[in-house]
């Protein structure tokens, strides 16, 4: 049975940045003094109510993770749709292969490039892990 309408959905983009030398994704490592401290997700951020999710990841990574990305470099990936309790998070997710500069943790975070077959290795919030084997597959298809 699918679970009840929350009253407030957070919607949420996220970018699977993917290196063009060896294939592995960039994680993030979230903040202490943020909620889910320590656990590790792909980069992203919340969508503002005058943007669109494509237009909130690219303000998101260059805040973020200092590049620049373009428009026509995001690739439709899939979608989270999650009951988290006191919100529902809707995430559009997007492969991304080509950017500008070098990510760097702005915000104080950690990040690392981790080869796909390791990714179950990290601590992952819960709606991320699905994404998973369905980037595994993809990305090594």
């Amino acid at each position: 049975m699918p679970t009840p309408f929350r009253s407030r959905t957070l919607l949420v983009s996220a970018g699977v940045l993917v290196s063009k030398e060896n294939g592995a994704v960039l994680l993030a490592q979230r903040p202490e003094g943020k909620p889910l401290a320590g656990y590790w997700e792909f980069p992203g951020g919340k969508v503002e109510p005058t943007e669109s999710p494509e237009a909130a990841l690219i303000r998101e990574l260059n805040e973020e993770i200092g590049i620049t990305v373009s428009p026509n470099n995001l690739e439709p990936f899939t979608f989270v749709s999650e009951d988290c309790s006191t919100f529902h998070l809707l995430m559009p997710i997007y492969i991304i292969r080509h950017w500008e500069g070098e990510p760097v943790g702005r915000e104080k975070q950690t990040l690392r490039w981790a080869p796909l077959d390791t990714l179950h290795s990290y601590s992952m919030p819960k709606p991320d892990l699905p994404l998973i084997p369905k980037l595994q597959q993809y990305l090594k298809g």
